[in-house]
């Protein structure tokens, strides 16, 4: 049974890649807390002629933000960050009069402005994709910006909302991201491939990702054009089979305390019916739809130049409790989402 399971899963998998000339997708499932499905489907390169391996690392982009937010409870379990404090308490040279607080960044409603639809930011990257604003620049265009609403009175997605949050962590702790993920993620689960890069030598073992983003129309590989700090916030790189494991881990209580997770779970903000959710909200962190007919699916996705990320778990999935990753290396919106949704229905057919 579970083979031929498995056998459905490859197909449905290896059929959307030939449908939308994607050349690979890396995917992996945990049931009950069990490795039940780690494979790479396609090919890395767009010449088909190099497998896609199992283990093969990918940007994880905004999953990123899930395991900042998990960094960020670890700390307020600790006593070390509170969620309604201001962060100007944590960030005091941040000019900004208006208070915003550690639960509005998580949760996407702290008003900040987000770099993405500033034209001027896509400009840069085409212009000087190996040479990236830093960090003081985005604040700055943070500021520049001004605040969209006021603190709570709204949604809007903010990557600079997350930058915030990386740079509270970092003078918090005195430990760079990679540490502290380390510390309350990536050694505890003992990940061999997941880390964060901050250069473009980092990136050397990056599978190909294919975009159009740079030349307009020729799909090109990214992995060594585009640098890794253009995600302001920091930028995760991992595998399926290790990322599918930190999102499952985190939901049966093994990074945090459960209590914990049910704040991360719970929606700040609702954005009601969306394509393959019944009503969509964003907690902390986290994507959350609390009508699916597999309960309470929570997880996040992930899109940028040569990638699109997915991983979700879903509690009620065929009876059992389910975690689903996958990794395509084209980057096309939702496509990742897709992916998981398209094993997710077999899975709960089967």
């Amino acid at each position: 049974m579970d083979q031929d399971l498995r056998e459905q899963l490859r197909l449905v998998v290896r059929q959307s890649l030939i449908n939308t000339q994607t050349p690979g997708a890396a995917v992996a499932i945990r049931v009950n807390g069990q490795a039940f499905f780690e494979t790479g489907i396609g090919y890395q390169d767009r010449n088909h002629e190099i497998p896609l391996s199992t283990d093969a690392n990918f940007y994880i982009y905004s999953i990123t933000k899930s395991l900042i937010a998990t960094a960020s409870l670890h700390l307020v379990g600790e006593g070390l960050l509170e969620l309604d404090v201001p962060m100007q308490t944590y960030l005091t040279d941040f000019p900004l009069e208006t208070s915003v607080t550690l639960r509005q960044l998580l949760s996407h409603t702290s008003g900040l402005p987000d770099y993405g639809r500033v034209p001027a930011y896509s400009e840069a990257v085409k212009a000087n994709p190996h040479s990236p604003l830093s960090t003081e620049a985005f604040l700055d265009l943070a500021h520049t910006q001004g605040l969209q609403f006021l603190p709570g009175k709204g949604w809007a997605y903010s990557n600079i909302g997350y930058l915030l949050l990386k740079c509270t962590l970092e003078k918090t702790t005195g430990l760079s991201l990679q540490k502290i993920l380390n510390k309350v993620i990536f050694n505890p689960l003992s990940l061999k491939k997941t880390f964060v890069p901050t250069t473009s030598y980092d990136v050397d073992e990056l599978t190909p990702g294919y975009t159009a983003f740079f030349s307009g129309d020729d799909l090109q590989d990214m992995t060594h054009v585009y640098h890794p700090a253009w995600v302001a916030h920091g930028v995760v790189s991992s595998t399926a089979p290790e990322l599918v494991k930190i999102i499952d881990a985190l939901f049966r209580g093994e990074i945090l305390d459960l209590s914990l997770v049910e704040q991360m779970s719970h929606p700040i903000h609702s954005l009601e019916k969306y394509p393959l959710f019944e009503n969509l909200g964003y907690g902390l962190g986290l994507f959350v739809d609390t009508e699916s007919p597999h309960g309470k699916v929570k997880g996040h996705t992930g899109e940028g130049p040569g990638y699109s990320v997915a991983a979700f778990h879903f509690p009620k999935l065929a009876s059992s409790s389910t975690t689903i990753a996958a990794l395509v290396n084209r980057d096309k919106p939702d496509y990742g989402l897709a992916l998981v949704y398209k094993m997710a229905h077999i899975i709960a057919e089967h």
